[in-house]
């Protein structure tokens, strides 16, 4: 069986015969994704590997690369930065994420393989299948499920979303 779970504009994501809801960002879904547009870039997005709090919860079960996070780990969205659209370790001196967070959206996270081969300045960063807010809240261009949601698709073998318009 494919890998790949289909989400379109209207929330819902395919996997397996199984449909669910998923918030995606404030901005809509848009095929030329900019850095701080709110937009959910459109396209086929490998999952390149999982990033977890193991203070909150167990590795997910999935066949991807995985590995927990720690209070310094933080992801750079600085598009005048070298490491722009970069995991990278904190302090950092540019504008950045910090993925060790007080809520829990980042509890599990999928780094989506947007804007990363080769990185181009301005086109998008930090852009992650991760936890929902309460409610399906909008995200700021991710797409997130609830917990027992993403963790159910990654064990049953989801490697990538398609986002279609």
């Amino acid at each position: 069986m494919s890998g790949i779970a289909r989400v379109t504009a209207d929330g819902l994501l395919r996997f397996q015969g199984q449909t669910l809801r998923c918030a995606l960002g404030q901005g809509g879904i848009r095929a030329n994704k900019q850095e701080g547009d709110g937009a959910t870039p459109t396209g086929l997005l490998p999952i390149r590997r999982i990033l977890w709090r193991a203070d909150r919860g167990a590795r997910p079960v999935t066949s991807l690369p995985a590995e927990p996070i720690a209070p310094n780990d933080g992801w750079c969205d600085d598009p005048t930065h070298r490491d722009y659209n970069t995991h990278i370790r904190l302090p950092h001196e540019a504008r950045h994420e910090t993925l060790w967070r007080e809520d829990a959206v980042y509890d599990v996270i999928g780094v989506l393989g947007w804007n990363d081969a080769p990185v181009v300045r301005g086109r998008g960063s930090a852009i992650f299948l991760h936890l929902a807010r309460p409610g399906l809240a909008p995200t700021e261009g991710c797409v997130a499920l609830p917990e027992a949601d993403l963790r159910r698709l990654l064990g049953a073998g989801m490697t990538a979303i398609e986002v279609v318009g």
